[in-house]
């Protein structure tokens, strides 16, 4: 903990996490299996402005466990700087999946998922609590969104 920076306000906290969701292009995703056994992985995503998009195939234990499973948690950032965003799973297949969400992945993360094959599917994650902050002295407030709606930035 350095101390030398003082918390931001809530509208600064909300600021910066929608930037880092637009320019970041990994994340960790949090699953469990049905046997509740956990498990991390880093994937690249893609931010529309309201939902998360993933992609990996639905062979492994992370396509699998988000099919199964309609509950995610992501997070950006070390532990200096931690964003944590809960949020709700829908899977898609290549033919379901918005044209607006498949090219806005393309454009990001220069993969173009939809060439990949059948093995693979979607995921949107809709926030529904989001989590901010910087070291200890952030904290309290770290609660940006709940129920998914982001907390009022006064």
């Amino acid at each position: 903990m350095t101390g030398a920076v003082p918390p931001r306000d809530r509208a600064q906290r909300i600021k910066d996490v929608r930037g880092r969701l637009e320019r970041e292009t990994d994340l960790w995703v949090a699953s469990a299996g049905s046997g509740g056994l956990p498990y991390l992985v880093p994937l690249s995503f893609f931010w529309d402005g309201a939902d998360v998009w993933l992609v990996t195939r639905l062979s492994n234990p992370t396509g699998r466990n988000l099919s199964a499973n309609p509950r995610t948690r992501l997070a950006l950032g070390d532990t200096r700087d931690v964003v944590l965003l809960d949020g709700e799973v829908t899977t898609y297949t290549h033919d379901e999946v918005p044209a607006e969400a498949a090219d806005g992945f393309h454009a990001k993360t220069g993969w173009n998922a939809r060439r990949s094959g059948p093995a693979y599917r979607w995921f949107r994650v809709r926030p529904t609590d989001l989590q901010a902050w910087h070291e200890e002295p952030e904290l309290p407030g770290r609660h940006v969104m709940t129920d998914g709606e982001w907390a009022a930035e006064g």
